[in-house]
């Protein structure tokens, strides 16, 4: 039986995060943005107290891309997410388990967040982030390592939000995991980042000897295919052996244009280091649209929903479509990556192809990238993309003594080469050993001294009054 729990306290923080180089994706380009912390008290049934930790980037126009909201008002629906959800959250006031408390929020979440006008993927922000707090203090608890708790259901996983499993189904598939002692980076390269020579897509020193690439999309073939085809000749030297994925971030307006970019694909040979590398498409079309669009023939190529992935029943809805994949993302709900990671395993049973990706808001150094890394280590992502690492000058604005706690604490992820404490990325990888640590992937927690109060947020009707 897995343990019960009963919340006693949340606290949001936050902390200002200024990027060393313009992020541009989809619609927006990001130079600076809140990390999010949250704290969480809890208390576990015959096990007493304990205190866990989870981080996060508010990200603007990812969440909620809708064109008459500005950048920071799609950060304050994400900051209301949070409250909302820590006030369901507080409501529960029985011992349950861990993903029990989840399952009790997570529908009300949606429907008061519809309310204020916040889309279902913001709205699972909340949940989300408060979830993996829940499960860092609980692994404390019961002083368990994230890889051996999860393995056992410490969470109590069950099938009542994914009625086209069994429990069973999620209690063996928790059980056979053997987590990854490496999982590949994904390189990205943002619209605005440079392709040709120094500080280019090729270039070492720039990409830390990564072998997997993942490409921006605009959302214009001819566009595209001219910038793909750069890149390629870039990539393309003697010897070389990398792959590549696409990312459209919903900038596809409909089946047609993908269609266009596609048949470049297939016919320029100028593309043909693209073409013959792509490991699949991640989110070309606006998620209203992709709902309403059959892939048909296009799903050949091989595609997968990020954006799309708002809710239990996304994955099973999109591969109805077509779709042969969804990201996992730990902003989205670590529960629901785990749901989705057992589908495509059980999916795949007999030689179909279905798969779960890493995916990245660029988590930064410490809890954020700790917590996803470790969880697409349990659930077999062998390459995921990581943005902290280049658009961020390592843990930015983290002060210096709990930077060097982090580094001491988990030394094969973090290394200080003479420009700080960084990532330390081997030979295009990251280690995951010392994440097999009591709690959630992390022996340290940030200094709450340093952090301010998160904001308190205004309502979109405020903001536009």
């Amino acid at each position: 039986m897995a343990p019960r729990l009963k919340l006693r306290d949340i606290a949001f923080f936050e902390r200002p995060v200024q990027f060393a180089r313009p992020f541009r994706f989809g619609a927006v380009t990001i130079n600076a943005t809140p990390q999010l912390f949250v704290r969480a008290e809890i208390e576990v049934e015959g096990k007493g107290i304990a205190v866990g930790a989870s981080a996060e980037l508010l990200v603007p126009k990812w969440f909620d891309k809708r064109p008459e909201l500005s950048p920071a008002q799609t950060v304050e629906g994400l900051r209301r997410s949070l409250q909302i959800a820590r006030d369901l959250y507080r409501a529960q006031t029985e011992f349950q388990t861990a993903f029990g408390l989840h399952a009790s929020c997570i529908g009300a979440q949606i429907a008061a967040c519809a309310k204020e006008n916040i889309p279902p993927l913001a709205a699972a922000y909340g949940p989300a982030e408060i979830d993996k707090a829940i499960l860092d203090a609980l692994l404390r608890a019961t002083e368990t390592s994230f890889f051996d708790g999860m393995a056992g259901n410490v969470a109590g996983i069950d099938a009542r939000l994914s009625p086209d499993l069994k429990d069973a189904d999620l209690t063996a598939f928790l059980a056979g995991r053997r987590p990854l002692p490496r999982v590949a980076i994904r390189h990205t390269v943002g619209l605005d980042d440079t392709v040709e020579g120094e500080g280019g897509v090729a270039d070492a020193h720039e990409n830390a000897g990564a072998n997997y690439f993942k490409l921006k999309l605009s959302g214009d073939p001819a566009a595209d295919a001219a910038r793909l085809a750069r890149i390629g000749k870039e990539l393309d030297t003697p010897g070389r052996d990398y792959k590549v994925t696409l990312d459209a971030n919903e900038q596809y307006a409909d089946l047609a244009a993908l269609q266009a970019l596609m048949d470049r694909l297939d016919r320029d040979s100028a593309l043909r280091p693209i073409a013959s590398r792509l490991l699949y498409v991640e989110q070309p079309m606006p998620r209203d649209v992709t709902r309403q669009s059959p892939l048909g023939s296009l799903a050949a190529y091989g595609f997968i929903i990020d954006e799309a992935d708002d809710s239990y029943d996304a994955f099973p809805t999109a591969r109805a479509l077509g779709y042969c994949g969804i990201s996992s993302k730990s902003c989205k709900g670590l529960y629901k990556s785990i749901v989705n990671a057992t589908r495509a395993a059980k999916w795949s049973v007999g030689g179909a192809r279905f798969l779960v990706t890493g995916e990245d808001l660029t988590c930064q150094a410490g809890l954020a990238v700790q917590q996803d890394l470790a969880l697409g280590a349990f659930i077999g992502v062998t390459h995921a993309e990581r943005n902290g690492h280049h658009y961020v000058d390592g843990f930015g604005d983290t002060p210096a003594a709990e930077a060097a706690a982090f580094a001491a604490a988990h030394p094969d992820l973090y290394a200080d080469a003479g420009q700080g404490i960084r990532l330390s990325i081997h030979d295009g990888d990251l280690l995951t050993g010392s994440l097999n640590t009591v709690g959630f992937a992390t022996s340290v927690h940030p200094d709450w001294s340093a952090l301010r109060p998160l904001e308190q947020p205004k309502s979109l009707q405020e903001q536009t009054a």
